[in-house]
Parts: structure tokens; sequence; C-alpha cells
């Protein structure tokens, strides 16, 4: 397996790695876990023009959304012919259907008549072929010209150069990507590490169980960067002190799409100023000290909270899902194992947090973006897939403690809240600011400068 393994540099003085942490489990651990990759960066401010201006965020749809490979949706969100998906990005829209011969397509979302939507903006469904709906032009599912009402009218127009203009699209791990270039590398290469580091994390076999889609007052980067460093997690997520490892996670730059951090659950963080049992730091995780199937958990003599942790999680997996996870390390089952792919995903492939994040602007607006969590579970063992979850809207203003999807997850209730609160108040302190720019730590910090040095490539194209 080609992966980078480098020499271990301590990062968080007097606090365990996250290797370290992850080697005390026992058991066997993958080559992708050891692997480590920070190569040494620039420790030049960055300026908050990037996030404030509108002509950057202008140029930002040009040079950027308009050339990256954008995640869409889930492949089972278009499994059958005639289903479709609308994807937006700025002023653009794109059709992704399936085809009557079963292949995936993606069409810019705009009749060649007189330019009307066909079909309404994030929305989905079936149909058996593309209409539009002011005049009734007609495409079959493969981009032909079908039907043109009143066909008299247009002796002048050819129906062979009248197919709906195409997007690239393509498929990995279950996951649907679009990219509206039509010179730009295939997927997989600008994919990286990704397929590789996933080999024995298939995502096909789970389906989404619920998805989120909440408006935030900030920009798009600034909401991402919130997940992509845990320096503040101390101050703002207090609740999380005791078991959660932040100051001494691990970061990893991979390469100018690829970067990823692995944060150990059930330990402390290096900042916890209280030492507490592991018997305690159970009953934290499990909130009140129980298991999913409502039974107390109690630690055997010397059994770690995370040894504990994950007991529970693989239980959960077979029990509720047929899944044997005996291949699985314990960190693989409950620790946040977190990609970011450039520009804009999160993929989380731990067992007991896997989800997407993403995060996109609304229309060009520098001020305003949308959070998207979207969580999965395995298909249950020798029965139908369920159908995946429709997207639920949520307003800034209303917090997600109030979010009834959510309620099952109180802690992601409260540490989303948290989270919203600040971005809101970074954004108006950007617009504040008289100093004008961010100075980022030299390693907590790391993807986010990683994420910059890749946007400023794309933009000087």
């Amino acid at each position: 397996m080609n992966v980078q393994v480098k020499t271990e540099i301590p990062r968080c003085p007097g606090a365990p790695t996250f290797q370290e942490i992850m080697r005390s489990d026992g058991g066997i651990i993958k080559d992708v876990l050891v692997a480590q990759s920070n190569p040494p960066q620039s420790r030049d401010d960055i300026p908050f023009n990037k996030y404030i201006s509108q002509d950057f965020a202008n140029l930002e749809m040009k040079k950027v959304w308009e050339k990256v490979w954008q995640y869409v949706c889930r492949e089972d969100q278009v499994a059958e012919p005639g289903d479709y998906l609308v994807y937006d990005i700025g002023h653009h829209s794109i059709v992704v259907v399936r085809a009557d011969d079963g292949a995936l397509k993606a069409y810019h979302n705009s009749c060649l008549h007189r330019g009307t939507k066909l079909k309404p903006s994030e929305s989905s469904g079936w149909s058996a072929t593309i209409q539009c709906p002011y005049h009734g032009w007609t495409w079959n599912l493969d981009g032909t010209l079908n039907e043109v009402p009143c066909a008299w009218e247009f002796p002048h127009l050819d129906y062979g150069k009248n197919r709906l203009p195409e997007v690239q699209v393509d498929v990995w791990n279950g996951l649907v990507f679009i990219n509206m270039d039509k010179d730009a590398p295939p997927l997989l290469e600008y994919l990286g590490v990704l397929p590789e580091h996933f080999r024995d994390w298939p995502w096909t076999d789970w389906y989404l169980f619920m998805h989120l889609e909440k408006e935030l007052y900030c920009n798009w980067k600034t909401a991402q960067e919130a997940f992509m460093e845990a320096y503040h997690t101390p101050l703002v997520h207090p609740e999380l002190t005791q078991v959660v490892g932040d100051w001494n996670m691990q970061h990893d730059v991979f390469d100018d799409h690829v970067t990823r951090d692995l944060c150990a659950l059930a330990v402390p963080s290096p900042a916890a100023k209280k030492t507490i049992s592991e018997q305690e730091r159970i009953d934290r995780v499990l909130l009140g000290g129980r298991s999913p199937d409502g039974k107390s958990v109690t630690l055997q003599e010397g059994q770690s909270a995370r040894n504990a942790m994950a007991k529970q999680v693989r239980k959960a997996m077979a029990d509720g899902f047929g899944m044997d996870t005996s291949s699985f390390s314990d960190a693989e089952m409950i620790d946040s194992i977190k990609y970011n792919l450039f520009p804009n995903i999160f993929l989380y492939t731990g067992m007991a947090l896997r989800s997407i994040h993403r995060v996109k602007p609304i229309k060009h607006d520098p001020n305003r973006c949308t959070f998207e969590v979207l969580m999965m579970r395995p298909v249950p063992k020798g029965q139908p897939r369920p159908d995946p979850a429709q997207m639920v809207k949520i307003p800034e203003a209303m917090p997600y403690v109030d979010v009834k999807e959510l309620a099952a997850f109180p802690l992601s209730q409260i540490t989303f809240d948290q989270d919203t609160g600040n971005l809101r108040a970074q954004h108006e302190g950007m617009l504040a600011s008289a100093k004008g720019a961010e100075t980022l730590s030299i390693y907590q910090e790391s993807r986010i400068r990683a994420f910059h040095d890749t946007l400023d490539k794309y933009m000087a194209k």
C-alpha cells in the first residue's frame, strides 16, 4: 500500500498523540491510520478579504466552483431510470438524472428554447422525460430532443444539435459528483488518496437516514473551517473536555484536495483541569452511562472507557444491522476519522460517526451559506435498502436543540448550536476588523492553511 509514513512529531507537550492512544487500544491497526503527512507551510496571515469581498466571491465562483469536482448526492438518491435531483451552486443549476440505459447524466438546468429552468432548484423526484414547464419542449433522459410543440413554427431547428448540454458526472463509493469544466481531470485523479484510504471503508451498503440544512450568516469558508480544527474546543465546547482529545488530535495534509484529522474519543483533552475515573468518562460519553438499549454500562477492573465504548458500538452494529466489525480497530469504531475533500465536504468514516458535512455559498453572497449534515447507517443485513431521507431545512434563528430529527443526538445539538453562534460573531468581527487578516497556528490550524493554499492556486489560474 502506498501511504506516506513520517516519524511522529510531538505536537502538544505532555499529552499523548493520537497514534499513541490508538496503539494503546491494542489490536491490528490499518496502515492508512498510521500514515502521517504535514509538510511545512507559510506562516503569513490570511486576509479577511477572501471571506467578505463581493468581488472575491464573484471570482471564486468562476475560478473555483466552475472548475472543481463537487459532491451532489448519494447514488441511491438517483437509483432508477427517471430519478433526478437538482444541484445548485451560485447561479448554476445542474440536473442529475438516471437515464433509461442506467447511465448517470448531468445537464445544465436550462431550456434551450427560452432559458426556463427545466426542474425547480433543489428538487428531486421521478419523470419519464425532461420537459420545460413553460412551453413544453421535451427531452429524453439521454439528453436528445424529443418533442417541440407546434414544430411547424421551427423549420430552422436542428433536433440533433439541440441536445441538452452536459457536465461531467461520476460516482465514487456510492457518492455522485459533478464538474462543470469539460477539461477537468477525471474524478479518481482528483480524489487523490481517498480511494486507497477508503478501500476497507465502503459506503455503498450504508444509507442516508438524516439530512439537515441550516442557513448561516457567514462565509462558506468560515463555516467549513470551524470543523478543520479543535483549537476552539475546550473553550467553546467545555462539556467535551473529558471525552475528546482535541488539542492533541492529528492533522494530515495529503495533497491539494485531501486533508484529514484524527480525533480520539473517550479520552480527556490536554486542557482538562480535573482528573476523573474511566467509569465517570464512559458515563459522560454515553450521556448517563447507558448503552443504546438503555442498559447501564459498568466497566470491568482495568477497562478503559474507549474499550467499553467500542464494545457498545460493535454490539449495536451487530444487533441492529447484522454487521461483523471484527476486522476494525477500536479507533475505527469510535473515533472521528474525518477527511476534507476540497472545496467543501467532510467525510466522517468512523463506524459510530459516519456522515457527510457540506457547506455551500448562497448564490454569490459572501455573507451567507448553508451547512448540511448528512448522517448514515448500514443497510440492515438481509433487508431492503431504506429510502434515503429527505432534506429538512432549518432557518438560522432556529437552534439545533429544537430540531426534532436530531433529538437522539443531544451532544450534537449542543455543539452545533455553539459552533453556529460563533460563526456569526466571527463573520461580523471580520467585517469590523482593523487588522484585516487572521493569524493561524502552525499545526492545529494547518489544514485551514492548506485549504487556502489550494484556493489560491485555483484563483491564480
